[in-house]
């Protein structure tokens, strides 16, 4: 199941991190919405999945190039059921786009 309608926005929130990080969420729990953030030290095509608790996909919430920096995705995930998810981040820095 891949849903792409649970994203809100997608925010460039800095444009010099010295890391690639994906952080924690934020509220974490939540209800029903949440705030994924990341950095990444050199631009790159990004892909940030969710996963439900047996390890299916559950939705795609950014699959895109992105610039260097530190982004906020926000996450609305009222159309899910209560429970435990998980998200990945893919960040292909070696090539400029896919």
């Amino acid at each position: 199941m891949n849903h792409t309608e649970p994203v809100t926005s997608v925010e460039n929130i800095d444009t010099s991190p010295k890391t690639f990080q994906l952080h924690q969420n934020y509220p974490n729990p939540f209800n029903p919405a949440t705030t994924i953030a990341f950095s990444l030290p050199q631009s790159g095509f990004v892909i940030l999945k969710v996963y439900n608790i047996l390890g299916e996909e559950v939705t795609t919430l950014l699959e895109a190039h992105k610039p260097a920096g530190q982004y906020a995705v926000n996450f609305d995930a009222s159309a899910l059921t209560s429970g435990i998810y998980y998200y990945t981040l893919t960040a292909d820095i070696s090539s400029p786009s896919r």
